[in-house]
């Protein structure tokens, strides 16, 4: 499939579909135990409050989504500012040249989503745990009940950053007309229309939209890990999709297509992927926006 766009890049050139991505931005529980020590070494976790305190692992910090959100807005779940992200990790006590480690219980939805926004503003010493809080327990590595203390640091994001993954209402505009590839990874009721999350004011679908939910790519019947490469490859085989294609991805606010953002982008190697940061929240908020959704 042809697209007459800009080609966009989010991160770095990705390697062809048909070769080894590299993985760099996983992480797996036997590799973090070795590193866990180090003070480079920082790890945000992103359950509940009440489950972090009745154990989390060993130094982690209790984030929420909340923490990650810019509030101006009428509507939730737009990316933060780069200055209200710096102020949150010196607050946090992260220095500009650490490693952090992002986990959860939901499949690394929330860890994928402050994945993506560390990619548009250009830090990328970034990795998420593979499995989530559930891999780590599986290999008995180190927890604890009690939050770590830290002193407040000085973190600082690269200046001019590209914002290089995320597209604006407008461009999904341009994209529904100019037959660009649309993936909506929300469940299949929310796509057909027939079921609304809060913060919606319409239901239905942005036109053109192909529905994946982005939980397919997620073994939650065993490890909580992702799925193996051949197994992600056949949810999206049906598109026929040429590595550089120009690719869509929304989901209620953001959070679900981050994740398709980073499996798209990281695990299959395609080097044209754009998470749609308002998603439907935002389309649906804006009367003007074209809708569809199914008709039983």
């Amino acid at each position: 499939m042809f697209i007459a766009l800009l080609i966009w890049s989010c991160g770095k050139n990705k390697s062809p579909l048909a070769k080894e991505t590299s993985h760099n931005y996983l992480i797996e529980s036997t590799e973090l135990a070795k590193v866990i020590d180090l003070p480079s070494t920082k790890i945000l976790d992103f359950r509940s409050q009440e489950l972090y305190s009745r154990s989390h692992i060993l130094n982690a910090i209790n984030i929420s989504r909340k923490d990650i959100e810019d509030s101006s807005y009428p509507y939730s779940g737009v990316i933060p500012s780069k200055n209200q992200l710096e102020k949150l990790f010196s607050k946090l006590g992260i220095q500009t040249q650490d490693t952090i480690i992002l986990y959860d219980d939901k499949g690394m939805c929330e860890a994928a989503r402050l994945w993506w926004i560390l990619q548009n503003y250009d830090f990328h010493n970034v990795r998420i745990l593979n499995g989530g809080f559930e891999s780590w327990q599986a290999t008995n590595g180190r927890t604890s009940k009690v939050a770590p203390k830290f002193l407040a640091s000085n973190f600082k994001l690269p200046d001019n950053p590209s914002m290089s993954c995320i597209v604006s209402n407008k461009d999904v505009l341009d994209a529904i007309s100019a037959n660009a590839v649309i993936i909506d990874t929300r469940t299949i009721e929310e796509f057909e229309g027939t079921y609304m999350k809060p913060g919606s004011k319409r239901a239905g679908r942005i036109p053109n939209s192909i529905h994946i939910d982005w939980a397919l790519n997620i073994n939650f019947d065993g490890d909580q890990k992702f799925k193996s490469r051949h197994e992600i490859e056949k949810n999206y085989a049906h598109l026929n999709l040429e590595e550089s294609e120009r690719i869509i991805v929304y989901c209620h606010s953001g959070v679900r297509s981050a994740h398709t953002t980073f499996v798209l982008a990281e695990l299959l190697g395609f080097d044209n992927v754009k998470n749609y940061d308002g998603s439907w929240v935002e389309w649906s908020y804006d009367k003007d926006s074209p809708i569809e959704f199914d008709t039983f």
